[in-house]
This record gives C-alpha cells, structure tokens and sequence, in this order.
C-alpha cells in the first residue's frame, strides 16, 4: 500500500475536488489526478464518481476514507504512568487490561514509586499524586478522595481480642510506616497520633516502610494497622477496627503538564481512570 497515495487520496476526501486538495497539498490538479488513479488502478475499484460538480465518494471509498480517518484519530504513542506503590499495584495495574485491549497503539509504562518524578523533565508523562502538585505548570484533576480505617486480620483479634476504644489499642501491637522512607502522605501515620495517648516509641510497634507491606504485615496477624479501604476491599479476609474511627481523608488527583493539555492518549487514559474510579468504593 503507497502510503503517499492515500494521505493524498485522504486530503482529496475532504477538500471535494482534486484542485482544492492540490492547493492543501501544494500539487498541481493533474498530479493529484494522477495519484488518484494511480491508487484506483492499484485497488482495482473506483474510489470517486466524478461530476462537473465536483467528487463523491464511491461505496469503496466512503470505507477507505472511514477507515484512514479512524486511523488518524486513534491514541498512539508512549504513555508513562507515576503512582504510589500501593495504589498503583493494588488499584491501578490490575485495571490496566482493559485499557490496553482497547487502546494498542498506546504503550503504556508504569513507573510505581513514592518520590514525586518530574512531569516538567518529562520523567513521566502523567501522574497520580495523593496531594496536590506543587509545581505551577501541571494540570490538576481531583480523582477521588480515598478513606482510611483501623483493620486487622481474624487471627489477631483471635488471638488478643478486639479492641472496644482508642485507650485499648495501647494493649495491641500496631503495624505503622516506618521513619526511613519516602511517606505516601503526610498523614501516614495517624494511628499514632490518636488522642496524643500513642507513643512513637511505644515497645510494641511493628514498622514497615511501604503502605503495601503494611497490608501484608496486617494480613499476616502481626498487628492492627491503618489502611485505605480500597486496599483491603481488593485484598480482602480484613475486619475493621474500631469503625466509628477514621483516618485523615486523602484527595488523590490526577496530573500532568500543561504541553501535554492536548494529548489524545493522556485524554483517554484520563477518561478511562475517572470511569473506573466510579466502580469503586474508596
């Protein structure tokens, strides 16, 4: 297929006539003529009925321009994705199938990391941020506020009873994020700071430096821990603590650079999260 005769064929589909595609296309009528024929030749069919009014498309080649024009339209090209490490493998990587299925042309990278990468250097393209950005020059979109409770596994509270008020979880051993680490938010650590009656330096405290781990710690029976609802309505086998107790809400948006405003792939990629997240109670 002669790519040159069908951008020409597809410039010749929307101007009506082969003088007004010359005059887009800087060629002369004969040789946008001739390139016409030269493709009908090659396909074997007529594309257009020529009248003194001017050009229709044929059956043959309404479907041949329908077919260029979608392929002019379709998403393409790289798109790097930032987000935390728990949201990002908990919530986002496993909705990824759908996307990609649908989208081919784009090829996605997800870059899952807790330091904020440089959507300005283009260290990624776009990113999901659990505050908003700082920098001036991204483009913000609120996604979805993201609730936080106390859970635990069956095992523990088996093992060393449930607790009934904020003054017991001092009898419990509480799965917190670890000082050495980048913070998902500034809040991480709420657990702690209940009623000022939580120490950080308390003995029974087991530390993790990954909001993820803290998930696998509590899923293990090591303690109670805070975590997004989310992530334990994905992982499941989890009993809230204490349910009247709530965490600190978190506001995650969705971000990237102004240049890319325009983009088809980072609007489509836009549109596809803001309908999942609508699937889901966070």
């Amino acid at each position: 297929m002669d790519w040159d005769k069908l951008r020409i064929f597809h410039a010749v589909a929307e101007a009506g006539s082969f003088t007004h595609a010359g005059e887009n296309l800087n060629l002369s009528q004969s040789a946008v003529s001739r390139q016409i024929s030269a493709l009908e030749d090659s396909l074997g069919t007529p594309l257009f009925h020529r009248h003194a009014r001017g050009l229709i498309l044929t059956e043959q080649g309404e479907l041949l321009y329908r077919t260029l024009s979608e392929a002019k339209d379709r998403p393409k090209g790289p798109l790097k994705v930032t987000a935390p490490v728990a949201f990002g493998s908990m919530w986002l990587t496993p909705r990824m199938r759908d996307f990609v299925d649908r989208y081919p042309d784009i090829q996605v990278s997800l870059l899952l990391d807790e330091t904020e990468l440089d959507l300005g250097m283009r260290e990624a393209d776009v990113a999901i941020r659990m505050s908003p950005p700082r920098q001036p020059d991204l483009v913000q979109r609120h996604l979805v506020t993201v609730s936080l409770h106390l859970y635990a596994s069956q095992q523990y509270l088996q093992e060393h009873g449930t607790p009934q008020s904020t003054a017991d979880l001092e009898k419990h051993r509480l799965v917190v994020f670890g000082e050495y680490g980048h913070a998902p938010t500034p809040s991480v650590n709420w657990l702690m700071d209940i009623g000022g009656q939580i120490g950080r330096h308390r003995p029974n405290l087991f530390t993790v430096n990954s909001v993820y781990g803290i998930l696998r710690a509590v899923q293990s029976g090591v303690g109670i821990g805070a975590l997004p609802d989310y992530m334990v309505s994905e992982a499941h086998a989890l009993d809230r603590v204490l349910p009247e107790l709530a965490g600190p809400p978190v506001d995650t948006y969705f971000v990237y650079p102004e240049e890319l405003r325009h983009s088809k792939r980072i609007a489509v990629f836009r549109d596809y999260l803001v309908a999942r997240v609508a699937e889901t109670r966070f």
